[in-house]
């Protein structure tokens, strides 16, 4: 099988765990597919990306509590990778990750806040030459 010749820009608007895990495997399957991978993190997303709230972030927050720890305790189970696990495979393999900039300053945020490797957008560059020309446009 060959490798995919795509550019493909995956953006995550939530700080929901299994959004945002859903995301970064999506991302990392089709970096490692051979594709080139840019993954842009606003709205409630820029969570994601903040050293400390990552590893805070909640599975089905929404539901009973017993619900979200039944699918943590899956995917432990089921050996799963941690989402600071899948940024270090993210960057470390070639994927650029973005922070929105204005969802920065909203949230009372800074670039020091950033997990190791994320990049603060350029919001025009990143629409206009990773967006606007992407194979593929993939939300979370």
């Amino acid at each position: 099988m060959s490798k995919l010749s795509k550019n493909v820009s995956v953006m995550c608007f939530h700080d929901e765990l299994c959004q945002v895990f859903n995301a970064l495997m999506t991302a990392l399957s089709l970096l490692r597919e051979g594709a080139g991978v840019t993954v842009f993190f606003g709205s409630r997303g820029i969570n994601a990306v903040h050293r400390e709230k990552s590893k805070e972030l909640k599975c089905l927050p929404d539901a009973p509590r017993e619900i979200g720890e039944a699918v943590m305790s899956k995917m432990d189970e089921m050996g799963l990778p941690l989402v600071e696990d899948l940024f270090v495979m993210l960057i470390g393999e070639g994927a650029t990750v973005l922070a929105c900039p204005l969802n920065l300053a909203v949230f009372g945020m800074t670039p020091g806040d950033l997990v190791e490797g994320v990049k603060v957008a350029d919001p025009t560059k990143y629409y206009k030459e990773v967006v606007a020309p992407a194979d593929m446009n993939l939300t979370f």
